[in-house]
């Protein structure tokens, strides 16, 4: 009977996967009359921040919607994280469905996307986004003819009003088809520092500031929409998740499964939509069908269709970073529920607050535990940042608050439940951002302290090896590293971190064996590859450094430093066509600032590519080193193009000659002809 119940319920939480993935490619049935259609998500918004019920803030903009539309007061996000939430709107899937927990993952390529589906239907797709957290390289630019990611420079986030004025221009360009814009907005993320006059008016209530701030822009996108679209239209706003703010002893989002933070605003604009509210409880993952109904698309799970869904929702974070209880929730219409180790039960209608727990005085539906029971959890190993993701992109998610797990963590069947662990949310808090900060010496003795209160939290005892690494504490370190073994003996995790630590020190020797059995048994394993690659370099053996960064950037990017590394590697290996577009790669990043062009020509000539010889060889400046070099290849190319002032260049490098050179003019055969 278990058995059964499993599958039924997965069947519920892949729901749409099959449909999209057999629709993706058709042709939808188009109505005569598509509407373009405007899809705002505002980050981190609670439900009661925004609307014409919300306290202690001005919300005029959003107010006007829900006067033009049918406002939807038990909405949910899927996950309260910015990433996996919006890919639940974009694909119709819960993360279990669509495979992304937390921040920083990529959107599988099997999943069709909305933009995807809508621009195959005709329709031009545009979007703006405002977090780093959207980055296109997570997937979801997928389908958009435009997205807009950009940020100010060195930052990771834009305000409303940046990306309102860049959503504007693309309002501004005519067209035949049928319009999907998305536009995301993100001011009410931590920290709080709204713009004036918000920031006066809302001063002892800064997050509400941002919410005012970011409703003045979306009166501004809004009337710019409805001014410039002649056709039909249709309008959805909806946040991604809410914020706790203290509520449950949780200050922002990701931790809990608490009204605050995933109780979110809807509201639903266009044909076929009656004016008013609606209370019955809707899961924000039905905003994909809901678009491809308007644009035609069949889309069984439309918010303008009846339809028997059950809400769900996760928060896998504390699961993936800490080992603590994996959580889900369920709302119908009477009851909440939350799974996390034990059931809690909660009548939002009689303690909104969430303040009395009814497992032992009331029952969900059978249908509805089931859902619960059986929704699938994620491996311990998606803990793990991807490969692919580089430092500057930890750093940008840095300091939007966002630090992942640096490893698998223990599951074990005791481990605690994330909201009896609240007591030492701020102490998590703190120390991952002084960690992400590099700022060690203040992080170690507060992960010790994560320590003493959660002895099995293997995330905290390898940062806080890490930290003592970094200090060049090699005897707390090691004693770090200690503890996190008894915690997780097996764990692949303690042993690469292990070995990094020794190979940035003198002890570098000790972690050959270790990082030559991770890179066999994980042959992805990014920062290990990366630890091999420079002992491999250390030990004279280049080509086998050569061929490991060859593995590296496989996965990931190199920057333009490691791309002239991987050049010169590939040169003394006598690797031209590998060494030649290392080279070209670096120095189309580098722009002016690229110092390598003596390399280039001396490639392009060893391949018989004169023309190219000669552009690299010119670029060389007269200050450099490698000057007389340049000069001397400059005049064989010379001579092998047949150049009228062949001559002229041979007796410029003979001028110029330094001790290496002159030998080798004098020695040059192609000169001897030359008069």
């Amino acid at each position: 009977m278990a058995s059964r119940r499993r599958v039924q319920v997965v069947a519920v939480v892949l729901a749409g996967t099959l449909l999209a993935l057999r629709c993706g490619g058709s042709s939808p049935a188009r109505p005569a009359a598509r509407p373009s259609i405007l899809l705002v998500t505002l980050d981190t918004t609670r439900f009661d921040a925004i609307g014409p019920d919300a306290s202690g803030v001005e919300t005029p903009a959003f107010n006007q919607l829900v006067a033009r539309g049918r406002r939807y007061l038990q909405a949910y996000a899927t996950v309260p994280e910015t990433l996996p939430s919006h890919t639940s709107m974009m694909t119709g899937l819960y993360p279990a469905g669509h495979g992304i927990h937390e921040n920083a993952r990529y959107v599988p390529a099997d999943r069709p996307v909305l933009a995807e589906r809508l621009q195959h239907a005709g329709y031009r797709t545009a979007a703006f986004v405002s977090s780093f957290a959207l980055d296109r390289r997570f997937g979801l630019a997928r389908g958009f003819d435009r997205y807009n990611d950009e940020s100010p420079p060195a930052q990771a986030e834009r305000s409303s009003k940046d990306t309102t004025d860049a959503a504007l221009s693309e309002l501004g360009a005519p067209t035949a088809q049928p319009l999907f814009l998305w536009v995301h907005y993100y001011d009410p993320h931590a920290p709080y520092a709204p713009p004036e006059p918000y920031r006066t008016k809302y001063a002892s209530k800064p997050y509400l500031g941002e919410v005012a701030a970011m409703d003045e822009q979306l009166g501004r996108l809004v009337h710019a929409f409805d001014r410039v679209v002649t056709g039909p239209s249709a309008i959805v706003v909806v946040a991604d998740h809410g914020e706790g703010l203290g509520d449950h002893g949780e200050a922002q989002h990701g931790t809990l499964l608490y009204q605050p933070t995933i109780h979110v605003p809807l509201v639903v604009i266009g044909p076929r939509v009656t004016a008013g509210v609606e209370a019955t409880p809707v899961s924000t993952r039905r905003i994909y069908d809901t678009v491809l109904d308007w644009a035609g698309i069949d889309a069984p799970n439309s918010l303008l269709k009846p339809s028997a869904d059950i809400v769900l929702a996760e928060a896998m974070k504390p699961f993936l970073e800490y080992g603590w209880q994996p959580q889900v929730m369920s709302v119908d219409a009477k009851y909440k529920a939350i799974l996390t180790g034990t059931m809690e039960i909660y009548d939002l209608a009689a303690d909104p607050g969430e303040t009395r727990d009814l497992r032992h005085d009331a029952a969900i539906a059978q249908p509805v535990r089931a859902a619960l029971e059986s929704y699938p959890i994620p491996s311990p190993g998606a803990a793990r940042a991807p490969a692919a993701l580089t430092d500057e992109a930890k750093q940008k998610l840095a300091t939007l608050g966002y630090i992942g797990a640096t490893s698998a963590p223990v599951v074990r069947k005791d481990a605690p439940r994330p909201v009896d662990m609240r007591r030492i949310f701020p102490l998590l808090d703190q120390a991952s951002g002084l960690f992400a900060a590099g700022k060690y010496a203040e992080a170690a003795p507060l992960l010790e302290k994560i320590l003493v209160e959660d002895p099995h939290n293997l995330d905290a005892a390898l940062r806080a090896a890490t930290a003592y690494s970094s200090l060049g504490q090699d005897g707390r370190a090691v004693a770090m590293f200690q503890k996190a073994a008894e915690i997780s003996p097996n764990s692949s995790d303690v042993r690469t971190y292990l070995a990094l630590h020794y190979a940035r020190g003198k002890d570098w020797p000790r972690a050959v064996p270790l990082l030559e059995q991770i890179v066999a048994e994980s042959p992805d394993r990014l920062p290990a590859l990366e630890a091999l690659a420079a002992i491999r370099v250390r030990q004279g053996r280049i080509d086998d450094a050569f061929a490991l960064r060859q593995r590296i950037y496989a996965q990931r990017d190199p920057a333009p430093a490691e791309l002239i590394e991987l050049g010169s590697m590939a040169m003394d290996l006598g690797q031209t066509p590998i060494a030649t577009k290392a080279f070209e790669r670096a120095r189309a990043q580098q722009g002016p600032a690229f110092t390598h062009d003596l390399e280039l020509g001396v490639l392009y000539l060893a391949d018989r590519q004169f023309e190219q010889a000669r552009d690299a060889l010119d670029r060389v400046p007269s200050t450099s080193p490698g000057y007389p070099m340049a000069l001397f290849k400059r005049a064989q190319v010379s001579v092998l193009l047949h150049e009228p002032d062949a001559a002229a260049r041979i007796a410029l490098a003979r001028q110029k000659a330094d001790a290496t050179t002159r030998d080798l003019i004098a020695r040059e055969r192609l000169f001897q002809a030359v008069r």
